[in-house]
């Protein structure tokens, strides 16, 4: 299967000003022009922490991007206690969102996929201002997801 998946660093600190909306990545998961069958374009957001200790924040932070996402990750370092992880593995399979574990290592980072993010359908008005927000910001990063 072919798709595009289109992720964009996010500078969301300086440009919202938001503590609701200040996701690391986003992205967009949407059909090609070739694809027969068009499917609706889904959002993707990630919050990463490179601080093992960080792991309730990060929960917290990824609940309120699943106001706009239809599927949410966290990221964290493999140097995570295991009691941390093996919580924070709980709380995202009760709550569908997908975890990944990646090494402290900027040149390989070595992304490590423990539990995949369930599928939701967001609420159509903080997408909406979401997407407002970027396109008032930053035009480039709009059009290169919903564009």
């Amino acid at each position: 299967m072919r798709y595009v998946l289109q992720f964009i660093i996010s500078s969301t600190r300086t440009l919202w000003r938001d503590k609701w909306a200040t996701l690391d990545v986003i992205g967009t998961h949407k059909p090609t022009r070739n694809d027969p069958y068009e499917f609706q374009l889904e959002l993707v957001s990630a919050e990463i922490k490179t601080d093992g200790g960080q792991c309730v924040t990060a929960f917290g932070q990824a609940c309120a991007y699943r106001l706009f996402s239809h599927k949410t990750y966290i990221a964290v370092p493999t140097s995570v206690g295991q009691s941390d992880l093996d919580r924070l593995s709980a709380l995202c399979a009760l709550y569908g969102m997908g975890l990944v574990l990646f090494e402290l290592n900027p040149e390989q980072p070595e992304f490590q996929l423990r539990l995949p993010a369930a599928w939701f359908e967001p609420d159509k008005f903080y997408v909406n201002e979401f997407a407002r927000r970027l396109r008032d910001n930053d035009k480039a990063a709009f059009t290169s997801l919903f564009g």
